[in-house]
């Protein structure tokens, strides 16, 4: 960084340039021409109303807001490409835009500071990536909900504890992947509320003396409201952490699922086959077919976490108003955000296209267990029998079976009644898997009936919240 370079960022306070190190340590060009598109149009939102406010003249204000779209076209067109010496992306598009317009271009920054600058054109960025996840987790529920149509009267074995626990609906055990993703689509649209909050006018921290209009470029800017305090206003994160908080929680959700797709593609389980087209093979051993899509989901849900974790450390012991501190923000909020749209779309590849699930092979194993347990003791307190000692007895005759080597469908009538006379023939149809699935018909159960009635609710909603976003893009 030459002193050229110097004296036009700084103002005369500084005799001397940054030393080169310095410089690139300081400079965030790297990273935050990520804001660009939403810094042009941020500024050129602040030069229309400097001119609606008089503060410049009309002409000026055309100037400077056509000179902004031309920066636009040729950063889009790979020939505006700033380096260190910008600094960052501010003064970058703020010096080409001199160069375009001439002096009127050093009228822009006019009444504004880079720390609401920064704080709008990260706002702006994130409203529209907040939009973008919601989308993508429509489209990841979209497929949820297509299997879970498919799959209603697939069984498969639900577990506690990692133990087979009682049989359930396929369409069940993914319908509350669904639930969890409405969560996050419900969360996102919540925080997109307080992040949809204009800084810009607060300028370096208290305001400006100039007669802005703060609210009629928020309302250029389709933002909803202002920041009514001008400290606040620069230097709030919540935004960003509320987003951070959501994408773990999205993350989180994302990695549980993985963590089954990984178990239920093991020979141990047999659940799925994965298909060539979402997972590699071994460099050494021919037989392997490795589930990459989920256990790389898996993985990169410790960079988000820890993004999350290093901006709550970040703002913890920041006094008012903006420290250079902030600026650490911006890789923890650009890299999450490419993480969850990145795994978001893996995830819904791999559920569309990249696995198949094996129902000869569910529906076998769950006749293979005691998983129908807990029916046996629920058909005798049907009949009167106390629960607790139902339960008890119930335990007594597993444990028996074992040492036999028999299911407690192999047990003869007179075996049964021998335990307890209230037993009679219908126990045989009663712990079969279809009818331990079906019995359980309580509202958000595993009954096949329930089961229809939560796909189609889910469904409506689906539809409905497809809607709004369709909308919301036009």
């Amino acid at each position: 960084m030459n002193s050229s370079a110097s004296s036009q960022t700084w103002s005369q306070r500084f005799e001397s340039a940054l030393h080169p190190a310095i410089a690139a340590f300081n400079a965030s060009i790297g990273f935050d021409i990520e804001l660009i598109e939403f810094d042009l149009t941020g500024s050129q939102a602040h030069a229309m109303m400097l001119a609606h406010t008089g503060i410049i003249s009309a002409a000026e204000g055309e100037q400077l807001v056509a000179g902004l779209e031309q920066i636009r076209q040729e950063y889009r067109e790979g020939k505006f490409q700033p380096g260190i010496e910008a600094e960052d992306v501010h003064f970058a598009v703020e010096r080409r835009l001199t160069e375009l317009v001439g002096d009127v271009g050093k009228k822009l920054h006019t009444a504004r500071s880079r720390n609401d600058q920064v704080g709008t054109d990260t706002r702006l960025y994130l409203r529209a990536q907040i939009s973008q996840i919601r989308r993508q987790l429509l489209d990841f529920q979209a497929v949820l909900l297509r299997l879970a149509e498919q799959h209603i009267e697939t069984l498969i074995p639900g577990y506690t504890h990692l133990q087979r626990a009682q049989p359930l609906s396929l369409a069940h055990h993914l319908l509350a992947y669904v639930e969890m993703t409405q969560r996050d689509w419900q969360r996102l649209g919540e925080i997109y509320q307080r992040v949809n909050t204009s800084p810009l006018g607060c300028g370096a921290l208290a305001g400006t003396t100039f007669p802005i209009d703060r609210h009629y470029s928020a309302q250029l800017l389709q933002f909803e409201s202002v920041y009514a305090n001008s400290l606040d206003g620069v230097s709030d994160r919540d935004f960003a952490i509320e987003f951070l908080c959501a994408a773990s929680l999205i993350m989180v959700h994302l990695s549980r699922l993985s963590e089954e797709v990984i178990l239920w593609a093991s020979e141990e389980f047999g659940f799925v086959t994965l298909k060539d087209s979402c997972s590699t093979g071994s460099s050494i051993m021919p037989q392997k077919k490795n589930p990459d899509v989920p256990e790389l989901v898996r993985g990169k849900t410790g960079r988000v976490f820890g993004h999350l974790q290093a901006l709550l450390v970040l703002m913890k012991g920041l006094p008012l108003a903006y420290n250079k501190d902030l600026q650490e923000d911006k890789e923890a909020l650009f890299d999450s955000v490419k993480t969850v749209q990145g795994c978001l779309e893996a995830m819904t590849i791999l559920l569309n296209e990249g696995l198949e699930f094996r129902t000869q092979r569910l529906n076998q194993a769950v006749t293979e267990d005691f998983s129908n347990a807990t029916d046996v003791a629920d058909y005798l307190a049907a009949k009167g029998v106390p629960f607790r000692e139902a339960y008890n007895l119930v335990g007594k005759v597993v444990k028996t079976s074992l040492a036999a080597g028999k299911l407690l469908k192999d047990l003869t009538l007179d075996e049964w009644q021998t335990l307890h006379p209230a037993f009679e023939a219908d126990i045989y149809e009663a712990i079969t898997p279809r009818q331990v699935v079906a019995a359980r018909n309580s509202f958000g159960g595993t009954g096949f009936e329930q089961v229809q009635k939560a796909l189609a609710t889910a469904k409506q909603r689906w539809s409905a919240a497809n809607q709004t976003s369709v909308q919301s893009q036009h």
